[in-house]
């Protein structure tokens, strides 16, 4: 600390001597988190200060080309509002199921060797509970693309 001015204090020492102070827990909590309470009025101001030099900077006429989407300065072509077929959303919802499945797992492997065989075995459970539902999926025809193949594999299912 010798090499450095008396006028740089480092946080650590900061909070000692906060500490050391009889002061009531309350006002050293407060101490502790001063940083946080900066960075947090810092991105409040910043926000602050963007939205209003923009309503100041900002074109004020409205037009008609101001109320059309901006498309990197071409001109649009088409309908925005395209229909997608009900399989894009299954598709989605069964990759955010087996994500949230692989991030369960990733906490898992950390914590493998506290919890012992009994967790492996819970782990075993769980995936096998959503094999279970991938193969069920699979024989219902939910991943199947083509129309033909899901009424082909209905058929064989019904008899």
């Amino acid at each position: 600390m010798s090499s450095l001015p008396r006028l740089f204090i480092k946080h650590r020492d900061l909070c000692s001597l906060i500490r050391t102070a009889s002061m009531p827990e309350s006002t050293g909590l407060i101490a502790h988190n001063w940083g946080f309470a900066i960075f947090l009025l810092g991105v409040v101001g910043l926000c602050a200060f963007m939205l209003g030099l923009s309503s100041l900077l900002g074109s004020k006429a409205w037009g008609r080309s101001k109320n059309e989407p901006f498309e990197s300065g071409m001109l649009p072509t088409g309908s925005a509002r395209l229909r997608l077929s009900a399989k894009f959303y299954l598709v989605a919802m069964l990759f955010v199921i087996f994500d949230i499945e692989a991030l369960f797992l990733f906490a898992w492997s950390v914590s493998v060797r506290e919890s012992g065989w009994t967790g492996f075995v819970e782990a075993l459970v769980f995936i096998a509970i959503l094999l279970a539902g991938l193969v069920y999926l699979w024989r219902v025809g939910a991943l199947d693309w083509a129309p033909e193949g899901r009424r082909n594999r209905q058929a064989k299912l019904k008899q």
